[in-house]
């Protein structure tokens, strides 16, 4: 049975979909003539002189008029992003917004010694390079003509992109750069000695949520999710789009059950908890028994 295109769409995470829904808006917008390419993308020089601070954001927005290409461009980005935010920034929304701010950053500031006018394509290229350094085992198959691993999807792409243009995607480049910079400080950095653990791009203090007046800090590290979260998940009803770092198995033909263990695991803590206070408190009972009944011998003794 098909999937109604209203729950599709409010089934792809916040961040996802409000840059797809962007994407969409501007294409639409030049389409109807709303707009020109001549006014979305960056040029440093009208945005600081001319005031026009509305490229740096338009320029990652823009992939094209509508047509088989921006479909290409758009399913390319949702599904990488997508897969991302379900899969190692699961729960971690700031986290992931906080990253998309850093690409788009390191972006604009290339593209100020590297003529690159929009930039929507050079940050699909991140995404694509982290998720595929993230998911280093999953199998991929190109056009049917080759099974490779996830770490080369993007040279694949890369080389595809090469032949089919035939002149260097140094766009693409660019995005693949972007993202071994953010992989490098995120996810090998900080197990390195010399590191001692600190991660420099970890996302500000400012930007940590706040749930029951309590700070709960944006980053939350690689692992399963806790007993607490599993048994949150188990009662809201898990619907197959949020299954933590399993999420990539939807794409991968992976499962995605790996939240019915931390509820089992709660419940046997409880009950071990449970059973270990009702033993203290019995044996508790029985020594105060065996006190009262001996110092009632002793009185009987003195007594007689």
């Amino acid at each position: 049975m098909p999937i109604p295109v209203e729950t599709w769409y409010y089934d792809v995470p916040v961040v996802t979909r409000l840059y797809a829904t962007g994407a969409a808006l501007v294409a639409l917008g030049v389409q109807t003539g709303f707009t020109s390419p001549y006014q979305l993308f960056f040029d440093h020089k009208l945005v600081f002189y001319h005031h026009q601070f509305w490229r740096p954001i338009t320029t990652f927005l823009y992939f094209g008029p509508l047509g088989l290409d921006f479909v290409f461009h758009m399913f390319f980005l949702v599904r990488y992003s997508r897969m991302l935010e379900e899969g190692s920034f699961y729960g971690r929304t700031m986290d992931y917004a906080w990253m998309l701010f850093l690409s788009a950053i390191s972006l604009l500031c290339l593209s100020l010694f590297v003529t690159m006018p929009f930039l929507g394509s050079p940050l699909a290229f991140t995404l694509v390079y982290i998720w595929s350094r993230r998911n280093p085992s999953i199998p991929l198959n190109f056009l049917g003509l080759f099974v490779f691993t996830a770490p080369y999807l993007p040279w694949v792409l890369l080389g595809f992109t090469l032949l089919l243009n035939s002149h260097f995607p140094r766009e693409d480049l660019m995005g693949i750069i972007v993202g071994h910079i953010y992989y490098f400080f995120e996810d090998v950095w900080p197990k390195e000695q010399a590191s001692r653990g600190r991660r420099y791009l970890q996302t500000p203090s400012f930007l940590m949520r706040r749930r029951g007046g309590v700070d709960i800090a944006a980053e939350i590290p690689e692992e399963p999710l806790s007993d607490q979260a599993g048994v949150q998940a188990s009662e809201e009803g898990m619907d197959g789009h949020g299954h933590g770092h399993g999420n990539e198995g939807r794409y991968a033909g992976g499962g995605g059950d790996e939240q019915a263990t931390p509820t089992v695991t709660t419940t046997s803590a409880s009950s071990s908890s449970s059973s270990t206070s009702t033993g203290a408190s019995s044996a508790l009972e029985d020594g105060t028994r065996l006190e009262a009944r001996s110092r009632r011998v002793v009185s009987t003794q003195e007594q007689t």
